[in-house]
C-alpha cells in the first residue's frame, strides 16, 4: 500500500475531485480527515471510505477561518502524531465567458483571491506540523485555464496562473525541511457534474449562451484534447496518489499535467 500508516487531509474533501481523491488516499492505507463547508457531502464520501474497510473523519469548518482551520491541523497532528499528506481541493463558483468589457472589478478578484487565500491560510496550517516533523506533502489544484488564452476567463484564467506559481514558490520555502509541493492540472472531469461540482454553476451561463446543457458543451469541447476526451475522477485520484508517495520522492515545484494533451509540455 502506497501510503500505509499516513496521515492524510483533504480540504474540499466532500466535492468530487477531493472526494475521489480521498478514498484513493484511504484505499492505499492512509488515515483521511476530510475537510469543508457541508456537512452531509463529507459525511457521504467518509461512509464510502469506511464502508470500503479505510478510516476516515470529517470536520466543518470555513477554509478562510485561519483560526479555525489551524485548530484542526493542530488537534490531527497532535492525535496522529503529525501529518503527512494535504490536499488543498476546494473550489468557488465565479464568472467565466464574461468578455473584459463588461467584466465587473468585483468578478475578476473573486477567483483570483478565494483560490490564494484558501491556499495561503491552508499550506500554512499544515506547514507547521510538517515542518517539525521533517516531511510532507503538499498537493494543490490547477487547470489549463492557466496557460489558454481564450476570451472571458480573464479572472479565473489569472487564478489558476497564481496558483501553478504559488505552488512553484511554496516549493522552495519548504524543500529545506523535505516538504515537497506538487500542483494537478486536469483538464474539464465531466464526471464532476453528476457529483454536484460547482462547475455546472460556473459553466451553465456559457452552455446557455451556445444553447446547449452543460453536459452538451463538455461533449463539444472548444479545443481538441490530444486524447481526444477529458481526464476521469479516477485517474486524477491516481496521480494524486503517486504524487503523494514516497514513489514520487524526486518531484516537487512541478504541475502534474492531466490535461489529456489539451496543452502539452
Amino acid at each position: 500500500m502506497m501510503l500505509a500508516n499516513r496521515t492524510a487531509i483533504v480540504f474540499g474533501g466532500g466535492g468530487a475531485i477531493g472526494g475521489a481523491a480521498a478514498r484513493a488516499f484511504a484505499r492505499e492505507g492512509a488515515r483521511v480527515v476530510l475537510a469543508g463547508r457541508t456537512a452531509s457531502k463529507l459525511e457521504a464520501i467518509a461512509r464510502d471510505i469506511r464502508g470500503a474497510g479505510g478510516t476516515a473523519d470529517t470536520a466543518v469548518l470555513d477554509v478562510f477561518d485561519a483560526v479555525a482551520v489551524r485548530d484542526l491541523v493542530d488537534a490531527v497532528a497532535a492525535e496522529a502524531d503529525g501529518i503527512d499528506i494535504a490536499m488543498v481541493a476546494v473550489g468557488f463558483a465565479h464568472v467565466q465567458g464574461t468578455p473584459f468589457l463588461d467584466l465587473t472589478l468585483a468578478d475578476f478578484v473573486h477567483p483570483v483571491d478565494a483560490y490564494l487565500r484558501a491556499l495561503f491560510v491552508t499550506a500554512q496550517a499544515v506547514a507547521r506540523p510538517m515542518v517539525k516533523a521533517g516531511s510532507g506533502v503538499i498537493l494543490t489544484l490547477s487547470t489549463p485555464g492557466s496557460r489558454l488564452t481564450w476570451p472571458g476567463f480573464l479572472g479565473y484564467g489569472i487564478a489558476c496562473a497564481a496558483k501553478e506559481s504559488f505552488s512553484r514558490r511554496l516549493a522552495v520555502e519548504l524543500g529545506p525541511h523535505n516538504i515537497r509541493v506538487v500542483c494537478l492540472m486536469p483538464n474539464a472531469v465531466p464526471e464532476t457534474i453528476a457529483c454536484g461540482s460547482h462547475a455546472r454553476e460556473v459553466f451553465a451561463p456559457l452552455a446557455a449562451r451556445e444553447g446547449l446543457t452543460v453536459e452538451e458543451m463538455l461533449a463539444q469541447p472548444q479545443e481538441i484534447p490530444a486524447l481526444r476526451r477529458f481526464p476521469t475522477l479516477d485517474e486524477v485520484a491516481e496521480a494524486a496518489v503517486f504524487a503523494a508517495s514516497p514513489r514520487a520522492g524526486a518531484i516537487t515545484g512541478a504541475v502534474m499535467n492531466l490535461s489529456c494533451g489539451l496543452v502539452t509540455d
